[in-house]
């Protein structure tokens, strides 16, 4: 079981996702199945809450400059990432952001994208947790190929 719950906390944390805990998963030999499904569910865990909290906990913070500044450059590199996906495509400019798993380009920062520029949370969620799964199929399946 520590196996698992590695897994899925590392899938949790942002940057490292599912990038991050498919191979290591695969590379403690657990089973590709059980590696994708766990990644899965632990990189959408925290999107909810975020597409949820995040303006209305920055909105109180707002007024305090060490978070002011934090928002703003958070903010600048996020738009950087993905602004022109969004713009273009809205939701499923999401999806492709998510989908494509590069570094920065996953769950969490599609769901800060989606939250700046108020995109409704059921597109958001729904958009998000389909590129998830693309994402987590495509490195699993190279994971697999080049970690066995």
């Amino acid at each position: 079981m520590k196996k698992e719950l590695y897994v899925l906390l590392i899938s949790m944390l942002p940057f490292f996702e599912l990038r991050g805990s498919i191979p290591i998963g695969i590379a403690m030999d657990m089973s590709f199945w059980k590696v994708w499904t766990i990644s899965i569910i632990g990189n959408l865990f925290p999107i909810l809450p975020i597409l949820i909290l995040f303006q209305p906990i920055s909105q109180f913070f707002i007024r305090f400059q060490w978070y002011r500044n934090l928002y703003q450059w958070f903010y600048r590199r996020t738009m950087k990432k993905g602004k022109d996906k969004l713009e273009k495509y809205g939701a499923m400019g999401l999806f492709l952001f998510t989908a494509i798993p590069l570094p920065t380009t996953g769950a969490w920062t599609a769901a800060f994208l989606a939250s700046f520029f108020r995109i409704r949370i059921q597109y958001a969620f729904t958009a998000i947790s389909m590129g998830v799964i693309v994402a987590g199929s495509l490195v699993a399946i190279f994971s697999h190929i080049l970690l066995r």
